[in-house]
């Protein structure tokens, strides 16, 4: 029997993990509906929503987000985001929302659906990222969600952990790591002449988003420290995208576009490279810089470093060829300094991730139809013996 399942996406990121899957379910019969937001909307970041046109999908309803940089803002935004969301699925009537992550205007989502009785399955719950406000989003959107789809074992016992039944938590391994095996990459010189940059020699993807949870200092005053760092490798070319809009992401824009201006030749600025160039980056890169989570669960499978930097990351599972480091300057080009090291390279390219599973986008897909057979319409807690 064909469904109606409805995606929700918000972000550059989580459109590029979620798209093979979306694209399989619809070449198995089902309807797909999509609603985007956030970062997708604005072009501060890119204005993403033309990336799902051009994979193929129509955008079924945009729910525009408000500016701004305080953590107000962002709460502001998420009832907004509920209430928009809500307009859209009562539209929609889809049997399932798919919503990957752990964001604040995601979780006003998933709560839009669960007040709608709209069953939610939730990708990538049960991790752990200490020094961002968005490990506690993603937990309550593993308490409004019905199905869920781990990326490693260590995370399916966590959700289950919280109460949810064993039967209905499943370890797919991780979206991102499928994607980056199996698309088809662009060339070193197709790269550059999209991004206006010789790529030749050692390249750094840099990607320094906001940690909401540290009080040590302002995400302005982080970045300046990493630019800092990065100072001292000259002859590393940087492709820097711009951080995400979580609380003082803003501040951090004028700083780089700043520091790619008084580097021309070596550094390119890009509000944000979209799933296949970023991919296609990977392969060409020599390490990957910053606090993203795709340094932690997609990178190591690329055969390079990660220099994973504070504390947003902190608590997750890592492979042996990421570098965990603070956030000063001395610590940051440390770590950059043995990450670009013959010994350190060598270990990268044979790393086990983690992450990595053969046939994820398969296996969530089957274990979405399964659930779409007899949806569940009262969820009981389960208690640990």
């Amino acid at each position: 029997m064909t469904r109606t399942i409805c995606f929700i996406t918000t972000t550059r990121a989580d459109w590029g993990l979620l798209r093979p899957l979306a694209e399989l379910l619809r070449h198995r019969g089902h309807t797909i509906r999509i609603i985007a937001s956030n970062m997708h909307l604005d072009l501060a970041f890119g204005a993403t929503a033309s990336e799902i046109e051009s994979d193929g999908f129509a955008i079924d309803f945009a729910v525009p987000l408000p500016g701004g940089d305080s953590a107000a803002d962002r709460a502001a935004a998420m009832g907004i985001c509920t209430t928009g969301i809500a307009r859209a699925l009562e539209s929609i009537v889809p049997d399932a929302v798919v919503a990957l992550g752990d964001r604040y205007e995601m979780l006003g989502a998933v709560s839009a659906a669960a007040l709608m009785h709209i069953p939610v399955v939730h990708i990538a719950g049960g991790e752990i990222s200490e020094g961002a406000a968005d490990d506690s989003f993603r937990h309550a959107i593993t308490k409004l969600s019905s199905l869920h789809l781990t990326a490693t074992a260590d995370y399916r016992k966590r959700v289950i952990q919280l109460g949810e039944h064993p039967d209905t938590v499943f370890d797919t391994g991780a979206l991102g790591v499928q994607n980056l095996l199996s698309l088809r990459c662009m060339s070193r010189e197709e790269l550059q002449n999209d991004i206006g940059m010789s790529l030749s020699g050692d390249i750094a993807v840099v990607t320094y988003h906001p940690a909401t949870l540290d009080t040590g200092a302002d995400h302005a005053t982080r970045t300046a420290d990493m630019l800092k760092a990065l100072d001292r490798f000259p002859e590393l070319k940087l492709v820097i995208t711009y951080p995400n809009n979580d609380t003082g992401g803003a501040s951090a824009i004028p700083l780089l576009t700043e520091y790619a201006g008084n580097n021309p030749g070596r550094v390119a600025l890009i509000p944000s490279l979209g799933a296949t160039r970023y991919l296609s980056m990977l392969k060409i890169a020599a390490l990957v810089i910053g606090n993203s989570s795709s340094g932690i669960v997609e990178v190591p499978s690329a055969g390079i470093p990660t220099v994973d930097i504070g504390i947003r990351q902190r608590g997750r599972t890592a492979a042996d060829s990421v570098i965990h480091c603070n956030p000063d300057t001395d610590s940051i080009a440390h770590a950059i300094e043995k990450a670009l090291s013959p010994a350190f390279r060598e270990k990268a390219k044979n790393t086990s991730n983690p992450y990595s599973k053969s046939d994820t986008t398969a296996t969530m897909a089957a274990a979405i139809e399964k659930f779409l057979e007899n949806p569940p319409t009262l969820k009981r807690f389960h208690d640990l013996p």
